[in-house]
């Protein structure tokens, strides 16, 4: 049905000291079972995109343990980018590469990192989408929002274009409560999930609108991939490129000028970006704790109720007497936190960077 393309990069830091620049969270088992989301990505897809048409797109210090994780994909599907460009450099790669192949092909972009309860509802919003973008539109997957949410950025829907295909008026950024629960009563916003499905011409001829030094530097990588010249074309101007989000570079733009629209999607959607969401999302016990990890069998808990511990360094995890909070730990860093402060995780990875601590 599609060529997916998975964007795999990214330090999780609202994760840490779980997820790190070299060991990310989309190659850990976070999702309830012993797949990492990163193959749980790949096999909920697998009805719309085979391996043989779904491309990874990583850094070079994961490009390894991607190909460990997913043996079934062929090993040019495993596009490796010398440095971090953003998502615009990533995705729009692999749209140039896939356009060689097939130039009105149809790919679909899906984060490497998110988790997805019904994957037969999924395939059933990915062909509606498909249809939209095979009619030449830049499809999007908006979520229907449950609650009012200020981690997430939102699509203003438009007009009805067909069925359940609506125009996006504009792409709004993360907003504050008051203005999420404004949102949310509309009835005319949807989570913005970046799942994006598209033509591959109808995209590159945007790009090229929009950013046309971005979309010369890209096709001319695409046009020595898998030549011998492609290591030296790669290396000369992949640091050249604009380092820009595709919702920046693209999306937003394509909004304005009537280009974009979107499919609700109600699959149960999670974007695992800190330990309180991740709570939410996996099995608890009967006091709603949440174990997993290599130390999960390594736990002993005593009148401890909503919390959730992360063992992974072989050492018993003991709690007494506590609630709401967070506990990871590693073999060589331990992380306790309110729920509530799940977000601002991220501030003691900017510290550590502070203090120039790259071990950690």
């Amino acid at each position: 049905m599609l060529h997916a393309v998975i964007p795999a990069g990214g330090s999780g830091t609202r994760l840490w000291p779980l997820s790190r620049a070299g060991n990310p969270k989309f190659l850990h088992p976070l999702t309830g079972t012993a797949q990492t989301l990163l193959q749980a990505t790949v096999a909920r897809l697998s009805d719309v995109s085979p391996p043989a048409d779904t491309l990874v797109v990583t850094g070079v210090a994961h490009a390894a343990a991607v190909a460990r994780q997913l043996p079934e994909l062929p090993e040019a599907n495993i596009i490796i980018e010398p440095s971090p460009r953003d998502s615009c450099a990533a995705i729009g790669l692999a749209a140039a590469i896939i356009a060689r192949r097939d130039p009105r092909a149809v790919m679909g972009s899906f984060a490497a990192d998110h988790l997805v309860r019904d994957q037969a509802r999924l395939t059933e919003v990915l062909k509606q989408a498909v249809a939209g973008a095979e009619r030449g539109l830049l499809m999007t997957v908006g979520i229907t929002p449950t609650h009012a949410e200020t981690g997430y950025g939102y699509l203003e829907c438009g007009d009805t274009i067909d069925g359940p295909v609506r125009r996006v008026a504009r792409f709004k950024e993360k907003p504050s409560l008051e203005v999420a629960t404004e949102y949310l009563n509309s009835g005319r916003y949807l989570w913005n999930a970046s799942m994006f499905v598209w033509r591959v011409d109808v995209f590159l001829s945007e790009l090229k609108r929009q950013q046309p030094s971005l979309h010369d530097g890209l096709q001319a990588i695409a046009a020595a991939w898998g030549t011998d010249e492609q290591e030296r074309v790669l290396g000369e101007i992949w640091p050249t490129l604009t380092k820009i989000s595709v919702d920046y570079a693209v999306m937003e733009g394509a909004a304005e000028a009537g280009l974009v629209a979107t499919v609700p999607g109600d699959f149960g959607w999670t974007d695992v970006g800190d330990f309180h969401t991740l709570g939410d999302v996996l099995p608890t016990d009967a006091a709603g704790n949440v174990l997993t990890g290599d130390g999960a069998a390594d736990v002993l808990l005593e009148d401890v109720t909503n919390t959730i511990v992360i063992g992974q360094s072989g050492r018993l995890v003991a709690a007494l007497g506590v609630r709401d909070i967070v506990i990871v730990d590693t073999p060589d860093a331990l992380l306790v936190c309110d729920r509530s402060r799940a977000q601002d995780v991220k501030k003691l990875v900017d510290e550590l960077k502070a203090r120039g601590d790259s071990r950690l």
